[in-house]
């Protein structure tokens, strides 16, 4: 694809060439599994549909409700030597913060936290399996264990395993093919909404007792079916879908999912003919590998907050761009295996992209002007206003409905 036409939006970093190249990245694997499958049609992209789609849960209405994309005990906090980020979206990580620290109102959270020092309230919160993080400078990252430790990972890997059947002819580049998410949040999810636009078969799967948050779901469940599988007792079900499906996507902590073979190692030695998409917040080696972490708590901890913030206080980028950047690179990753005939593993990191990020030379290029690119889809909660995957198809957009949450027999359409 083009370089990058101009910037998406202000920021100190590169992020306009981080989220153009991502998307560009997916466009030329939709065209050439396309073209693999006798599809014709020209696949494109446009600078307003990056720069919508990267900030979709920003842009959602929920008939005509606008979500709250924060909760009160996620964000920044000032701590005693420095900075900390938290993140208590999910009732579970909110519920960590407010047991390290038995407060649950975000002014009381602050009055504490301003006299502790940054490095014990990461050490207090992550002790009872919550989200924290000392802000840091890139230098300071470095430094890290972990951060030395994966400094020479590339953000994408690929390996591939033995070849597959060939596939049939398709009026679209993944129509008929069949993907088994077991991803959250945003950046797996942006991966599996693509395929589906796209038309894959794709059917999500969240555990019962930690769902998904709906306006979540609702952002990036374009042309899904979601069900929900306890892996304690439903264990045997979910292999039964990975036996019949092409593509498994992964996002949950390395490491997690291995008492139950589902580990993108023996999920390869089971099936090579498999393509497995392994995402991750902080890579799957090194001292935090096993640690759960999202976008902006991998921001503040790799120096970008501080890149992107003032003298005063860290800030960040304009939009969660390492997820919806890796969610394109995912989505990428397996449409490349599928036009190579190929089973393998693609892996994915957030931290890949922030150490891309960080290290790219910032060009100067003027603002592009901005137009809004939303659509009108259904959903069993309302209208939704909401922007469509970033790719066109002979010019059109590729929007679909979404479907409920849960709502879906744990089974192939």
């Amino acid at each position: 694809m083009s370089t990058v036409p101009g910037e998406l939006w202000e920021c100190p970093l590169d992020v306009s060439a981080l989220a153009w190249e991502s998307v560009g990245a997916a466009v030329t694997a939709s065209r050439e599994l396309a073209a693999r499958r006798g599809s014709a049609g020209d696949v494109a992209t446009t600078p307003d549909l990056i720069r919508c789609s990267f900030a979709a849960v920003e842009r959602l209405l929920v008939d005509g409700r606008t979500p709250e994309v924060w909760a009160p005990l996620s964000g920044f906090f000032e701590a005693a030597d420095g900075w900390v980020r938290l993140h208590g979206n999910y009732p579970h990580h909110a519920a960590a913060i407010t047991a390290a620290y038995d407060v649950t109102e975000r002014a009381d959270l602050e009055r504490v936290l301003a006299s502790t020092p940054a490095a014990e309230i990461e050490a207090t919160i992550t002790g009872h399996r919550g989200i924290a993080t000392v802000v840091r400078t890139p230098d300071e990252w470095r430094a890290h264990p972990h951060g030395a430790a994966t400094a020479d990972e590339p953000w994408t890997t690929t390996t591939t395993t033995r070849e597959r059947s060939p596939l049939r002819p398709a009026g679209a580049a993944m129509e008929g093919l069949r993907v088994l998410d077991l991803t959250r949040v945003i950046a797996g999810p942006t991966c599996s909404q693509l395929l589906a636009c796209l038309g894959a078969d794709v059917l999500r799967v969240d555990p019962p007792q930690r769902p998904e948050l709906l306006d979540a779901h609702l952002s990036n469940g374009m042309g899904k079916r979601s069900t929900e599988l306890d892996l304690r007792t439903d264990a045997a079900r979910l292999h039964e879908l990975v036996a019949t499906a092409d593509v498994v996507l992964l996002g949950y902590r390395p490491g997690s999912l291995a008492p139950f073979g589902l580990d993108p190692q023996t999920l390869a030695a089971d099936r090579p003919d498999l393509i497995i998409a392994s995402l991750s917040a902080w890579g799957e080696g090194g001292p935090w590998a096993q640690r759960s972490g999202f976008d902006s708590i991998v921001q503040a901890a790799s120096g970008i907050a501080v890149r992107c913030g003032s003298a005063d206080r860290p800030g960040a980028l304009p939009v969660q761009a390492l997820d919806h950047a890796s969610g394109y690179r995912m989505a990428a990753g397996v449409m490349s295996l599928l036009a190579q005939g190929r089973g393998g593993i693609v892996r994915v990191s957030l931290l890949g992209a922030a150490r891309d990020l960080l290290a790219a030379p910032v060009v100067d290029r003027p603002l592009l002007p901005s137009t809004d690119c939303v659509v009108q889809v259904d959903s069993p909660y309302g209208p939704l206003t909401t922007v469509p995957p970033p790719i066109t198809l002979e010019g059109r957009t590729l929007e679909q409905p979404v479907a409920g949450y849960a709502s879906a027999p744990a089974a192939w359409a």
